[in-house]
């Protein structure tokens, strides 16, 4: 399985979107090991969300997505509401 998950951080405000196959690992980057990195300045991060995908095609296609949606808004309706999770998968997964 593969995620795109959603990071907070509550010392500068921001919220983070990424994708992986291994949310611990992921995690732990961001807090401990990535350096000089967009992420390690806005530490610590807090995990506010993940959505599961079967494959990282899938992954990858949600994360772009959401951040080409460039919506603080947006983000915070896919922690909320499962209403618009579902709506993103279904729209994600929709054969071509």
């Amino acid at each position: 399985m593969f995620y795109v998950y959603i990071l907070y951080s509550p010392s500068s405000n921001k919220y983070y979107v990424g994708q992986t196959a291994d949310m611990e690992i992921r995690l732990s980057f961001h807090n401990e090991i990535g350096k000089d990195s967009y992420t390690s300045k806005h530490r610590p991060w807090t995990l506010r969300k993940t959505i599961e995908f079967e494959s990282r095609r899938l992954a990858l296609a949600a994360e772009k997505y959401i951040k080409k949606r460039k919506s603080r808004k947006y983000i915070e309706e896919l922690i909320k509401y499962e209403s618009i999770v579902i709506a993103l998968k279904e729209k994600i997964e929709k054969p071509l």
